[in-house]
This record gives C-alpha cells, sequence and structure tokens, in this order.
C-alpha cells in the first residue's frame, strides 16, 4: 500500500511515517498542501493521511481537489480540533475518515489499512488454492503454515492476491510497494520475486507474463 503523510509538523510526520512503514507500508512524506497536490498529481496513492490545517494550500481545499478526482487516494483527514462539528466539516469536504490529535497509534494504522483495502477494492482475507492473505492481520500462510515475509513481500504478494488473476506490471508494483526512493531502474520487483516464489514452495502460484508482468 503507498501512503502520502502530508503534516507540516516535522517531526510528527516523521513518527508518523515511520510507524506506517513498520506496518508494511510504502510512505512518502510531505510539509504543505502545495507539495502534497504535486505529489498526488504523478504518483497513484492509495491513502492520504492529510493534515488539516497546512501551509501553501490549506488541507481543506487539498481534500475538496483530490476528493474530487476519480482516481484520487481515500483521504484521512487528521486536526487538532476533534468536536463533532468539526468532523462534519471534514467528512462533507470529502474526506473518507477523520482522526483528532492526539490519537492512538495503533488506530491511525487500522484505519489506514481500512481505507487501503476500500482503495483497492478487495476483502480484508484473500484465498488463491491453499494460499491465504489476511490483509487487515499483515499475514498469509499456505496449505495452513504461517510464512515468514518482509513487509515488500507480503505487499508483492497482497497486492497479486487482491488484483484477482488480473496482470499486474513491474512498474505497478513498484509505485504501490515502494516509495519515492526506489529506483526505478533497479532489478528490485525481480528480486523480491525470486524471493517471494522460493518462500511460496511448490507448486508455483505467482506466473511471469512475458512483456507484461505478473499474476496469481
Amino acid at each position: 500500500m503507498r501512503v502520502l503523510v502530508v503534516e507540516d509538523h516535522v517531526k510528527l510526520a516523521g513518527r508518523i511515517a515511520e510507524g506506517l512503514r513498520d506496518a508494511g507500508m510504502a510512505v512518502d512524506v510531505v510539509h504543505d498542501g502545495a507539495a502534497a497536490l504535486a505529489e498526488a498529481g504523478h504518483t497513484a496513492y492509495d491513502v492520504m493521511v492529510l493534515d488539516r490545517d497546512l501551509p501553501a494550500v490549506h488541507g481543506d481545499q487539498v481534500c475538496r481537489v483530490l476528493s474530487a478526482a476519480a482516481d484520487g487516494p481515500r483521504i484521512l483527514m487528521l486536526t487538532a480540533a476533534a468536536d463533532v462539528d468539526d468532523r462534519v466539516d471534514g467528512l462533507e469536504l470529502g474526506a473518507d475518515d477523520y482522526l483528532g490529535k492526539p490519537f492512538a497509534f495503533h488506530e491511525l494504522v487500522a484505519r489506514v489499512r481500512a481505507l487501503g483495502r476500500r482503495a483497492a477494492s478487495a476483502p480484508p482475507i484473500v484465498r488463491c488454492g491453499d494460499l491465504t492473505v489476511d490483509r487487515a492481520r499483515h499475514r498469509a500462510s499456505r496449505g495452513g503454515c504461517a510464512l515468514s515475509l518482509t513487509r515488500k513481500e507480503f505487499g508483492v504478494l497482497e497486492m497479486l492476491a487482491g488484483a484477482d488473476g488480473a496482470v499486474v506490471s513491474a512498474e505497478e508494483l513498484l509505485e504501490h510497494v515502494w516509495d519515492a526512493h526506489a529506483d526505478p531502474f533497479s532489478n528490485i520487483v525481480a528480486v523480491t520475486m525470486t524471493r517471494l516464489r522460493r518462500k511460496l514452495g511448490p507448486p508455483p502460484l505467482i506466473e511471469t507474463v512475458v512483456g507484461k508482468g505478473y499474476r496469481m
């Protein structure tokens, strides 16, 4: 899952990003509304964690613009104002969810994951033969045996399992599983795929479609 954190408090933004990465997400960070709109314009984020009170372009305007886009990210709005009227205002702007500061971090992670599942239009648990991918709990098993996967391996598996047999390109995997620091010219997707296939074991579950990508 690819997430953009938009928060002008640099230390808080860093803590949010670090925690979401620890939860297995690919996370980019910007600190004002103009940068948020620019990043969302060229990267297909699944979820945006959006602070409401932002410099350059206010969070309300960022929310209006992106929620009106057909392919925009799901938006979790953060604000220090947590009364009912503020929550209603945020949701009426087009936000998909709303969380007041201060917040419990495990709740933030749960809400981001829930929005990510809605963005992908996939159920929380996906099964493919004897493979089970629990997207909500970030776990996978095959034949009843738990798989020990890295965050990136799970991210790749999650995307392929959620694609319901459709081909997923290496570019799509790179865009959604890795963050902006990933080198688009590296073989990181192929290397991760090799390791994932090894851990999944026989018989093979992931097919390479030459010139197109991968499918389960």
